[in-house]
């Protein structure tokens, strides 16, 4: 079987792809998103196109190394899990645009940069997971109520610094003011059933262990679960809830892409952007992830249906993204992880 070329399972060193190695049938990837995950999607390609994807994993600092790397950055295709990943390596002046009558027909507008320079992939919510014996139908309808001292002792979440935490934050900032926001995070914080702590896995298995009734996490982790044998009895205690924000919907974040600064191999890069935002490539991509895929006409797997319809929050994705910094100093004024 075909398998991605892989170059690193944590930090790639600078020499790992070099532009003296790029040739007319590669294509070099740096993906937040662990190689395995997107494998299916990259073998599609290599055997659609015969064009060779390298790809680097880096866990963090991608901004960092392309900085350092400048022009003799070897990366073509940054892909990431999140908006303000995707915000910060744009504002870092790291990517380009691309202009794709392929592109704009598959991907929708509010899921791409009004100037080109990033691409939605897969969308997912962050919804709260809710004890199906010890929370009842209708009990949590909205993220503000996470605050409501009804909760006190019963929630379990992840650290307030961790960048899907921050993101929900920032959302919460495009709807309310400052201070309203940092009373929200007090409220949460008083509520919490222990230290945040784990990943949204370990904050299902918490309520399965009785140690809280809700938490708040990705949709994909239930898939993920559900598909474990060990953490599928995690997944079938608790129900998938998809609060919203007064008056608006639910917090969703992308999977993206980006076409790097300096890309040695920039035709080929855009044929694996054009590739990833087809149909064919999303739902597989989003099968593969239990995620949403944003392609018109396209489905979600059937698991990811079983959850039900929810209404997507309607706010600018990029405008969350801009909150980040005072999401963070938010987080730390009030001490959420202490």
């Amino acid at each position: 079987m075909k398998t991605v070329r892989t170059l690193a399972t944590a930090v790639v060193a600078a020499s790992a792809l070099t532009p003296a190695a790029a040739s007319a049938d590669e294509v070099n990837v740096y993906s937040y998103r662990q190689p395995e995950l997107i494998q299916p999607l990259m073998d599609a390609f290599q055997d659609e196109t015969g064009i060779t994807i390298n790809v680097a994993f880096l866990k963090q600092g991608v901004v960092e190394r392309l900085e350092a790397e400048g022009k003799r950055s070897p990366a073509d295709l940054i892909m990431t899990v999140d908006i303000s990943r995707l915000a910060g390596v744009v504002e870092a002046g790291l990517t380009q645009t691309v202009d794709s009558e392929t592109l704009d027909a598959n991907i929708p507008a509010e899921y791409r940069d009004p100037g080109d320079q990033w691409f939605g992939l897969t969308s997912r919510a962050r919804i709260v997971y809710a004890s199906k014996d010890r929370v009842a139908d209708g009990e949590v309808t909205t993220y503000e109520d996470l605050a409501d001292p009804k909760w006190k002792g019963r929630i379990c979440t992840r650290s307030g610094t961790h960048s899907y935490t921050l993101g929900l934050v920032s959302a919460h900032l495009t709807h309310h003011d400052a201070a309203s926001t940092k009373a929200w995070l007090e409220g949460v914080k008083a509520n919490l059933a222990r230290k945040p702590q784990g990943n949204d896995r370990a904050q299902v298995k918490a309520i399965w262990a009785g140690e809280c009734d809700i938490s708040i996490g990705n949709t994909y982790y239930m898939g993920k679960m559900l598909a474990d044998e060990e953490q599928k009895e995690w997944a079938d205690s608790v129900n998938v809830i998809f609060p919203t924000f007064e008056g608006s919907g639910t917090h969703v974040n992308l999977s993206g892409m980006a076409l790097a600064k300096h890309a040695p191999n920039k035709e080929n890069a855009i044929k694996l952007m054009e590739f990833l935002s087809s149909p064919k490539a999303q739902e597989i991509y989003a099968s593969q992830n239990y995620e949403y895929p944003i392609a018109p006409g396209t489905k979600a797997d059937d698991i990811v249906t079983s959850w039900g319809e929810f209404t997507a929050d309607g706010v600018n994705l990029m405008d969350v993204a801009g909150h980040r910094a005072d999401a963070l100093k938010l987080v730390q004024e009030v001490d959420f992880d202490g």
